[in-house]
């Protein structure tokens, strides 16, 4: 079987214009918890778009991708975040000023963060899909190293996970049903964000309406409105009980939402768009998700010319910092297609893919084939590991550092460190490894020592445990760092361990 690149770029421009659209018909909407009476665009637009950060940051981890390569870790997107991204509210804010004051992902999208499972990862998850056509695991693995930048081990990084992965899928399986399992295949079933989808579907499966269905989600899983402001919510949804709720705790909701959307909607464009929109909440990025994984599924020609003659084809932008990137930024659906496609094929080339992928339309996919495409139990411990850890990639070896409790320390204090020590070569290695700390600090059980690392083909990786003991603190943060080095080769790694003033913090 050999890639389609026709029915890719159909998919994948139906990907983008139906972002476009979703956003701009929900725009207005955004945040009010009430329902809605949308049936089309209630803006004058004059032939444009409304911009939107939903598809913002997708173009920049583009630019990242073209000018950075595939290799694109967290550490890389912090740095994007911190020179491109321009919004300081909820957990954008909280994580760029956590990365400013020297913080790594993934704690710097969970450390003192209240909107960690708030709405702003899942809404970027269609480029990590879209560069991995039919690679559910892959884009799920890119989509982790965005979500923990500003929502570190919370609900919206699984939020992220699910999309990407279940719209990877889309790209080979049209059934909205099997797409939803296999991304709740790579997120735990334990988690809120598994739970809010599961009673979207039963409630559909049951026959319920959408204002009924609707009402169970934001029932057993609802967040606060805008900072709970009391004008945000409907007399109807204040009667329901519905006026109150946790403070960004708004992705499981808002996925749920999109989810049920996408079922009551079918194959109607129209219909899955006003839907999103009409369950109110986060409407714009709702929407604007919705119309993406519809595009993806049935591409651009099942997007209706109606939907498409108001905003036309441009893409116009509000949260990227151009600086010295404008020229980089694409300006129609049709460039940043054109430009997804170039990186899908780098991708699927890595992968040995090229000969081996098809995309079948509304043929039946085979059990066999649906199964390759879920998650399997290792790769959500790994993904889960990425949103409690800060990983670190050298030529032969990956290093993860865990830190219990979380970074924060103060003036004294203990902490215990672990290093995941995973060596990916064909040779046994001894490490010497050597911790560098600030004056005043010290390490058990010592400061230098050798460990053996058994190549990963032969072993799982070696991990060891140290204690941290913290001297005095005088900035935002201290830094120590592991230096990890092999005798009679040149190699040395350099592990920096983080932590966060924790004085005066709780």
């Amino acid at each position: 079987m050999k890639i389609n690149g026709e029915d890719y770029r159909r998919r994948v421009l139906g990907c983008w214009m139906g972002k476009n659209i979703g956003g701009t018909l929900g725009a207005p909407f955004e945040f009010f918890r009430q329902t809605n009476d949308v049936k089309f665009y209630t803006q004058n637009l004059g032939g444009e778009p409304l911009p939107n950060d939903d598809l913002d940051l997708q173009l920049l981890w583009l630019i990242a991708l073209e000018n950075r390569g595939l290799n694109l870790t967290a550490h890389t997107l912090a740095e994007y975040w911190c020179l491109y991204v321009t919004p300081h509210w909820s957990e954008y804010g909280t994580a760029k000023v956590n990365l400013r004051s020297g913080l790594p992902p993934p704690w710097s999208g969970t450390c003192g963060n209240d909107w960690k499972h708030s709405c702003g990862a899942f809404i970027r998850s269609e480029i990590w899909a879209c560069i991995a056509p039919g690679l559910p695991e892959v884009a799920a693995r890119y989509a982790v190293e965005d979500a923990i930048v500003d929502h570190g081990d919370g609900e919206g990084s699984w939020g992220e996970v699910f999309f990407a992965a279940l719209e990877s899928a889309a790209f080979v399986c049209d059934d909205i049903e099997a797409l939803i399992e296999i991304g709740l295949s790579y997120i735990p079933s334990e988690s809120a964000m598994a739970a809010a989808v599961r009673t979207a579907v039963e409630a559909h499966r049951s026959g319920q309406g959408w204002r009924e269905a609707r009402d169970e989600i934001l029932r057993q899983h609802r967040g606060s409105t805008l900072f709970n402001l009391p004008g945000r919510t409907s007399p109807e949804d204040r009667a329901k009980g519905f006026d109150q709720g946790r403070l960004g705790f708004d992705a499981p909701s808002n996925v749920a939402l999109t989810v049920l959307a996408l079922l009551e909607g079918g194959h109607d464009f129209g219909r899955v768009v006003t839907t999103a929109v009409n369950c109110g909440e986060d409407t714009d990025c709702t929407a604007a998700t919705a119309g993406a994984l519809f595009g993806l599924m049935h591409g651009i020609e099942a997007i209706p010319q109606k939907w498409i003659e108001p905003i036309g084809r441009r893409i116009k932008t509000l949260c990227i910092n151009l600086g010295d990137i404008g020229g980089q930024v694409p300006q129609t659906v049709d460039e940043l297609t054109e430009r997804t496609e170039q990186i899908a094929h780098q991708v699927l080339a890595r992968q040995e893919r090229l000969d081996k992928l098809s995309f079948p339309g509304e043929k039946e996919v085979p059990a066999e084939a649906l199964a390759a495409l879920r998650g399997t139990e290792s790769v959500r411990r790994d993904l889960a590991a990425s949103m409690t850890q800060a990983r670190y990639r050298f030529d032969y070896y990956t290093v993860d550092v865990g830190i219990d409790g979380g970074p924060r320390i103060r003036n004294g204090e203990a902490k215990t460190v672990r290093l995941t020590i995973r060596n990916n070569g064909n040779e046994h290695s001894h490490l010497l490894v050597r911790w560098h700390v600030p004056d005043g600090w010290r390490v058990e059980p010592a400061h230098e020592g050798e460990v053996l690392v058994l190549p990963s083909i032969m072993s799982g990786p070696t991990t060891q445990v140290f204690t941290v003991h913290a001297g005095e603190l005088t900035g935002l943060v201290a830094r120590c760092l592991v230096e990890l080095a092999i005798d009679c080769r040149p190699t040395v790694m350099a592990v920096p361990v983080v932590f966060a003033n924790g004085n005066f913090g709780s």
